[in-house]
Formats: structure tokens, sequence, C-alpha cells
């Protein structure tokens, strides 16, 4: 098989994982587009930032893909890859429309769980697919492809945002034009997806070796099929004579390493609060003192290295090996948030009479009625030149003073009196992003669509991915109620902690599976 590269239709192989991933570009822009929307729909729906309703109403995407993840494995294995991500395409249109039509938050939000379901299958079958056609020696790059992309949707939904921020002054309107644009994508990927063939491993297991055959054949030749072929077949006869697959069997003794390694590494993806910090990055750069502009340009910068980082992580993925970057970026991840923390402790809140005009002046821009002004600057008034050390602290005081008007009136108020070195926490956001895009981004799906053999491959990555968005979906719900108890500083001294324990697991138990095929990881991680 030495020569075996040779034969290899490269271009097809990537034509089929381009269009797979589109569902990754689905998967990034339905996720991170809320960033943009939630300043505005929070307030048309009266949510509080700091209430559980406000969290939810973001993670209710993650929530819907816990119920993604848990089908969408099953799915694959009876229904086939190809026909769970053209259901996905169906799910992307719906979230997309439901939520820019949605005159109520109940609506909103079952089109938002939508949506999830089409991102929890999304994120798994798609690398899946991917991993299944790709041959060994372009596996990690091929599989990135949907990384990639899911950043590229990451970057789009942070763009499409800032323009139509800029474009759309209405704040009842834009936030809809945010989310429903998606459903153009949505259509796209859907028609794609009719030139796209049925998983050739997933063929042979259904006895569908023929119809593999060819698949195969157009992928790298005669040679390339047979050697394939044989591989999946002498798989399947080995594991002929063992039970169903059913989930009891995950608990099976000669599994227990590889379901160590699938829980560890989906767990800290999401640990490193992945989303929480694309989903409210304007948030967090409009605590660190920018304007609501600046905050929207910053998320666009950041989408912008997202997608730089993980180009080099495809090329490097194949060449250093997943677990190297793994440690890499974990570091990173680490210096990142002990950066922002820093920024954060050292910052300090300040309300100056000449900060007071300048509150008083940007609520008159932004139309608010002129008694809530002069309320404003009243209730003000007696926090004059009282410097606050702890975020936490002037926030609370601010809440009861301003009252009803709490949640317009905190951005602007925030921005006029906090201290700080906004550009330490800009930077910190950036290593992060850059760590993350360089890592866990594309390595985490990568090893998930490797690890597990054939015949459970679809049932333990629906685990493994359950598991991922069960905890996303938690950390998403209270990161904004962290950010409001505890301080940012303390928050991400948090994360910090939970990141370097993380980089001991990785460092402890995570293989090396560059170059190997998958049948051989398969002989290398279980126990017979």
């Amino acid at each position: 098989m030495n020569n075996m590269r040779m034969t290899i239709n490269k271009p097809y192989v990537v034509l089929l994982s381009l269009i797979v991933a589109l569902g990754g570009f689905l998967l990034g822009f339905d996720s991170s587009v809320i960033a943009g929307a939630v300043p505005y729909y929070s307030s048309v729906f009266n949510l509080d930032q700091d209430s559980f309703w406000f969290g939810f109403s973001v993670g209710s995407l993650t929530v819907g893909s816990i119920l993604g993840n848990f089908a969408g494995g099953i799915l694959a294995d009876k229904a086939g890859r190809k026909v769970v991500l053209i259901g996905t395409a169906v799910l992307f249109a719906f979230c997309a429309l439901g939520t820019a039509l949605s005159n109520n938050l109940t609506f909103f939000i079952a089109a938002r769980i939508v949506g999830g379901i089409g991102v929890g299958m999304a994120i798994l079958v798609a690398p899946m697919y991917i991993a299944e056609v790709a041959p060994k020696e372009y596996r990690g790059m091929l599989v990135s492809i949907n990384q990639l992309n899911i950043v590229l949707g990451i970057s789009v939904a942070f763009f499409t945002n800032y323009y139509i921020n800029r474009t759309i002054a209405d704040p009842n309107m834009n936030w809809r034009w945010m989310l429903g644009v998606g459903v153009i994508p949505a259509v796209l990927y859907f028609l794609l997806l009719m030139f796209v063939p049925q998983s050739p491993r997933w063929l042979v297991v259904r006895s569908r070796a023929k119809d593999a055959r060819k698949v195969l054949r157009k992928i790298g030749g005669e040679v390339y099929a047979d050697f394939t072929i044989g591989e999946i077949q002498d798989n399947i006869e080995k594991d002929k004579n063992r039970p169903k697959a059913y989930f009891r069997e995950l608990l099976n003794p000669r599994f227990r390493l590889i379901l160590v390694i699938g829980l560890g590494i989906a767990c800290i993806q999401q640990l490193s609060a992945i989303n929480a910090i694309l989903y409210y990055a304007p948030i967090i750069f409009e605590a660190a003192g920018g304007g609501r502009d600046a905050a929207f340009m910053q998320s666009v910068i950041l989408g912008v290295v997202n997608v730089v980082f993980t180009v080099a992580a495809m090329f490097l993925i194949d060449r250093i090996g997943r677990k190297p970057l793994l440690v890499i970026g974990l570091s990173g991840i680490i210096l990142a948030y002990i950066l922002s923390s820093f920024a954060f402790f050292k910052a300090d809140y300040t309300i100056t009479p000449g900060s007071l005009n300048k509150i008083e002046t940007e609520m008159s821009a932004k139309g608010l009625d002129k008694q809530d002004i002069f309320s404003v600057k009243s209730s003000l008034s007696p926090m004059l030149d009282k410097k606050y050390k702890r975020e936490v602290e002037f926030f609370n005081e601010v809440r009861i003073n301003t009252g009803a008007i709490y949640a317009e009136t905190k951005n602007i108020i925030l921005k006029n009196s906090i201290h700080m070195n906004s550009y330490l926490v800009l930077a910190g956001i950036l290593l992060f992003i850059a760590s993350f895009a360089i890592s866990l981004g594309p390595v985490t799906w990568a090893l998930l669509s490797e690890i597990f053999p054939v015949r459970i491959r679809g049932l333990a990555i629906s685990v493994a991915g359950t598991f991922n968005a069960l905890v996303s979906a938690v950390i998403i719900t209270i990161f904004p109620i962290e950010l409001a108890k505890f301080g940012s500083g303390l928050t991400f001294a948090v994360f910090a902690v939970l990141c370097a324990l993380a980089l001991l697991f990785v460092w402890r138990y995570i293989p090396e599976t560059k170059g190997i095929s998958l049948e051989e990881i398969e002989k290398r991680l279980i126990k017979n």
C-alpha cells in the first residue's frame, strides 16, 4: 500500500469533505450569531442580563444539541451518515427563520432548541463521515476542514452582525436580520448534499460492499478499494459473534480506555468555556470598557484570528500530531485566562462629574426619556468620585440606584466609569481563541471520529457528543451569572485552573493517532 498515495483522487475527497463540512459552517454561524442579537432581543423580550432566562435563551441551542448528539450517532448508524446530514440542513433553516420571526420568548427558545438538534447531529456526523471517506494520510487535515468551516461560520456571523448593527438602526429589527440570514447557507447545504454518496464504511457494515466499492474506487482506484474493503470486512468478521452494540456494551472493560479518552476530551473542550467566550464576546469586550460598536468590531477581529489559527492547525495536525497540539493549545489557553483575569483584578470603577456628563450625553443620543436620564443622573450622584476596586460591588450599587432602567444604561455607565488595561483583555481573549483554534477545536472531533471502532462508532460518538453538549449547556447558562455574581476576574481565574487540570489529563491519557488507519487504532486501544 506504499504506492496507494499516488492513486488517491485528492480533489474528489476534498470536494466531498468541503460539502459535508458546510454543516460545520452552519453550526458555527448559528452558534455565534446570537452574540450580536442578544443585546437587542433581550430588550425586546425584557430579559435581565443577570437572569436565568437570559442565559437560557442563549444556551438553548446547546440544550437542543444534547438531543442531537444523543440521536445523531444512532441515526447515522441506522439511516446512514448522508440522511442525517440532510436532516440537519432542514433543522438549521427552521432555526434561522423561526428565531427571526419570533414575537415571544417561548417560540424563540423553541426554534433555538430545534436548531440545536441540528447542531448536535452535524458536529458528530460530519467529521464521522469525513473520517470514513478520507485516506489515512489526509484524514487529520480533511476532518479539520469541518472545524475550519465552523470557525468560518463564526467569523461570518460576527461580520454580518457588525454590518447589520451598522446599517439597520431599528433595535427591533436588526437582530431579526442577524438571525434570519442563516437560512441561505442552510438551503445551499441541503441541495449540495444530494450529490454526496453514503459513507463506504457504513455501506460495508450494511452488507453493501458493491456500493462501497464504487465510492472507494472514485477515491483511490481499484487497489485502494480492495485493500480498504478487506480491512473493514476483517474487522466485521472479528466482531460478528459479538452482540449488537447497546449502551450497556460501552461499559465493557475492553472499551474502558477509549471511553475515558472520548468523554475526557469531550468534556475538556467545553470546560475551556469556548462557547461562552464566543456567545458573550461583545458583553466581555463591553465589560472591558469598550462601547457596543467597538465590541462588535473586536468580535470580528476575534473571528479572523479563529480562522487563521484553524488553517494552521489543518497543516499541523498530520505533521506534529494531535497530542502536541493539545499540549500547546491548553498551555496558551491557561496563559490567556491568567492575562484576562489579571486585567480585571487590576481594574477600578469611578464615576466622575465629567463621566456623568458623558453618560447623560450618550443616554440622550440613545433616545432615552428625559425623565429617565434625570433619574439616572440623580441616582448616580451619591457614587461620584468613589473608587470601586471590585466589579461586583460597583454594579450592585449601580443596579440598586438605577432600578428599572439598569439593563438599558449598564453599558453606557460601564464605558464611562471603568479604568483598566482593555488591550490586555483583548490580547488575552485573542490568545485564547488562537490557542483553542489550533488545538481543542479540530483535535477533539478528529480524535472522537478516530478512536471508536466502526461497530459502535455512532453509538459511542453520540454518548461523547451528548456529554460535550451537556457540559457546554451548563457553562453557557451559568457564565453570565458567574460574571454578575463573582466578577470577570474570578470567573477567568476559575477557568484557568480547570484548564490546568485538563492539561494533566491530556498528558496522561490522550494517545497519538496521526498516520494510523482507523482499523489499526482500534487494535491498539481496545483489548480483545
